[in-house]
C-alpha cells in the first residue's frame, strides 16, 4: 500500500515549489525562496508519496490573527486521488481560527467557497513593455531607515511583516525604489527578475502620480522583457495606471478570506506583493 505523508518543507525544498509554480504557469521570481521561507519556516509543507514529492502548500502565518495560502500544488499525474485534499487540510489546520486569505484562479472558486472562503475582489495581472522613461527624484530604498518602511507599509499591508521585507527589498536581480517628501515616504515599489520577465510588487503609492513615477522609475531599472503588475480590480486609480500604461491583462485572481482581514488600505496598493503570500 502507498504511503503518504505531510512533512514541514525546508529552505531546500523551497525548488520544488518554484519549479512547479512555473509548471503551473505562475512566473515567480528566480530569488522568491529566502523571502518567502523566512516569513514563516514553520508554514511550508511538503507531501509524500512513498518518499517522493508529489505536492506542497504554504500557510504563512504572519501573526496570530493572519494567515495566507498559496503554492496549493498537486503534480498533474497525482491529482483527483485524494492527496491534494489531506495537504489543504493541514495547511488550514496549522492556520487555526485565522482568518486566512488566498488568490484563487477563477475556476476553484466555488470550491474554496466550500472551505467558508469569501470573494472581496479580483486581481487582475497586467503585462505591459518596459519604459524608457525615469525619474531623478527616486531614491534607493536602502538609502531610507526601515523603520520609515515598516511605519509606511502596515497600514497599506494591515499587519507588520518585518522579516518579509528586508529579504524581498535587498534580494538579487532586484531594484527597490523610494518616494520621499522631506521625511515623509509617500510610496515605494520593487522589481524583480521572474521566469518571464519582471514583476513589479509591491507598488504601494499615496496617489496615482506617485505610483506612476514609481512604475517608470523602476521599470527603467531593468532592460528588456516583459514587465508584470497585478493590480486590486477596485482600486480605480491602479486601473487607469494600467491604462494609461496600455497594459494588457492576461490573468486574474479571486481575493478570498475566510473572515474580515486586518484593514488594508487599498487605495494605496496599485500592485500586489504577491498572489503566493498576499
Amino acid at each position: 500500500m502507498s504511503k503518504f505523508i505531510i512533512r514541514k518543507a525546508h529552505l531546500e525544498d523551497m525548488d520544488f515549489f518554484l519549479s512547479h509554480a512555473k509548471n503551473e504557469g505562475w512566473n515567480p521570481g528566480f530569488h522568491d525562496a529566502i523571502p518567502f521561507y523566512t516569513t514563516d519556516p514553520h508554514g511550508f509543507f511538503i507531501g509524500q508519496l512513498d518518499e517522493k514529492a508529489i505536492g506542497c502548500i504554504s500557510t504563512v502565518a504572519y501573526n496570530t490573527n493572519y494567515g495566507f495560502l498559496g503554492f496549493y500544488i498537486v503534480i498533474p499525474q497525482y491529482r483527483k486521488q485524494g492527496w491534494g485534499i489531506q495537504l489543504w487540510n493541514h495547511g488550514m489546520h496549522y492556520l487555526g481560527q485565522r482568518s486566512i486569505g488566498l488568490d484563487g484562479v477563477i475556476a476553484q472558486q466555488e470550491n474554496y467557497k466550500k472551505s467558508n472562503f469569501k470573494l472581496y475582489y479580483r486581481n487582475i495581472r497586467f503585462e505591459g513593455s518596459i519604459s524608457n522613461s525615469n525619474s531623478s527624484s527616486l531614491i534607493d530604498l536602502d538609502q531610507i531607515p526601515f523603520d520609515t518602511l515598516m511605519n509606511y507599509d502596515v497600514p497599506i499591508f494591515g499587519i507588520p511583516r518585518p522579516n518579509f521585507l528586508r529579504h524581498w527589498i535587498n534580494m538579487p536581480n532586484a531594484h527597490a525604489l523610494g518616494k520621499m517628501d522631506k521625511n515623509r515616504l509617500l510610496g515605494y515599489g520593487v522589481i524583480r527578475s521572474c521566469i518571464k520577465g519582471y514583476k513589479i510588487g509591491p507598488l504601494f503609492a499615496d496617489h496615482f502620480e506617485v505610483a506612476k513615477e514609481l512604475y517608470h522609475g523602476l521599470c527603467a531599472t531593468v532592460h528588456q522583457g516583459p514587465v508584470y503588475l497585478d493590480i486590486p480590480e477596485i482600486n480605480e486609480p491602479a486601473m487607469l495606471l494600467a491604462k494609461t500604461e496600455k497594459l494588457q491583462k492576461v490573468f486574474e485572481t479571486a481575493r478570498m478570506y475566510t473572515s474580515p482581514p486586518p484593514p488594508q488600505d487599498l487605495k494605496k496598493i496599485f500592485g500586489v506583493t504577491s498572489f503566493e503570500l498576499g
